[in-house]
Formats: structure tokens, C-alpha cells, sequence
């Protein structure tokens, strides 16, 4: 029952959270985060650019990722799971990429912009390597790299639910703002560990 209700959850806020791009998609203007961006890098037509790739190629991998932890869809659907597979990866690598630069410009500086930076290139190397594993047949190790890619990916959920609690524990946006950009990935990091250590043994 425990487990069910977890899946539950996890599949639930993948769903939402990989749909909120489509909250900058369809409503003209500033919305969201663009919000508090200064006139200067919104005028940047390659950050601009670079905003949407990653958000939509995020969206699409976070919405579809999660159903690859189903054990029916990877042993009696083998189809659907490739396909599933490949559109992540691409999409992953899509939005880490995009997501590196626009980490850059990170709003409070030099330590929020290190974390999301940090977090882009483990997403992009833990994807690229899971693909790189599977194509070699490599499955143990294609599954242990896929379960880090997308605890890197669900940092987009985690965030959304440490940002409003750390607010209110520290009374600061800003200094909030910093915690997350790592408190958003580093514990998912850990989670991936405690998981994949039953298939490393």
C-alpha cells in the first residue's frame, strides 16, 4: 500500500510540474520567473532561447520519465519503453544543456548560479552515459545511470516544494533562493545512491 501511494505521488508530481511550461508557452508577456529577470538578459535573444529549450525539453523529459520505473512497461512492453527512452534522453540532453547556460545568469549569484550549474552537467553525463551503456548492452549500468539522470530531473519538482518551505524557515528570498540550488538535487543524489545500491550488489 505504502509503495502504491508513493508511485502514486511521484508519477503525480512529475505530471504537474512536467506540464508547468506549458504556463510560458501559452500566456504572451511576462509570466513566472521572467517576472523578476532584468530588461538587459530578457533582450538576449540566445538566453531567450536557451529559457525555452529548457524548459520544454525539462517538461517533456520530467512528464515521460517517471514511466520508465514501471517493471510492466520495461519487460512487457519493450517498444513503448525504447521509445519512451530514447525521447528522454534526447530531451534531457536538450535541457541540461540549454540549462547550463541559463545557470549562468541565475538570479543571487556566483553560489545559486555553481549549484544549478553543477546539477546541469551531472544531467547531461549521467544521460549521455546511460545511453552509452545501453547501446553496449550494459543493462545493470544503463539502469543505475537512468535512476541518477532523473533524480537530476525531478530537482525541477523538489525545488518547487524546498523553495516556499526554506522562504519561510529563513525569512529570505534571496538566501533561499541559494539553499535550494543545491537542496533541490544534492538529496535526490542520495535517494539515487540508496536505490541503485541493491542492483550494484
Amino acid at each position: 500500500m505504502k509503495k502504491k501511494i508513493l508511485w502514486v505521488l511521484f508519477g503525480f508530481f512529475s505530471i504537474i510540474i512536467g506540464l508547468y511550461p506549458l504556463k510560458y508557452l501559452l500566456i504572451n508577456g511576462k509570466v513566472g520567473i521572467l517576472n523578476g529577470k532584468p530588461e538587459w538578459l530578457l533582450s538576449s535573444v540566445i538566453w531567450y532561447i536557451s529559457f525555452y529549450i529548457h524548459i520544454t525539453f525539462g517538461g517533456v523529459a520530467l512528464l515521460i520519465g517517471w514511466l520508465q520505473f514501471s517493471p510492466k512497461l520495461r519487460y512487457k512492453n519493450i517498444k513503448a519503453h525504447r521509445i519512451i527512452g530514447k525521447v528522454y534522453v534526447a530531451s534531457a540532453l536538450f535541457s541540461s544543456f540549454s540549462g547550463f547556460y541559463i545557470a549562468l545568469f541565475a538570479d543571487e549569484g556566483f553560489w545559486a548560479s555553481l549549484g544549478f550549474s553543477c546539477l546541469s552537467i551531472i544531467w547531461f553525463c549521467t544521460t549521455l552515459m546511460a545511453y552509452l551503456t545501453i547501446i553496449k548492452q550494459q543493462v545493470i549500468k544503463h539502469q543505475v545511470l537512468m535512476i541518477y539522470s532523473y533524480a537530476a530531473c525531478f530537482a525541477a519538482v523538489t525545488l518547487r516544494i524546498w523553495l516556499p518551505v526554506l522562504i519561510l524557515v529563513i525569512g529570505n528570498y534571496g538566501m533561499a533562493y541559494i539553499v535550494v540550488a543545491w537542496l533541490s538535487w544534492l538529496p535526490n543524489l542520495l535517494v539515487a545512491y540508496l536505490l541503485t545500491k541493491k542492483l550494484l550488489k
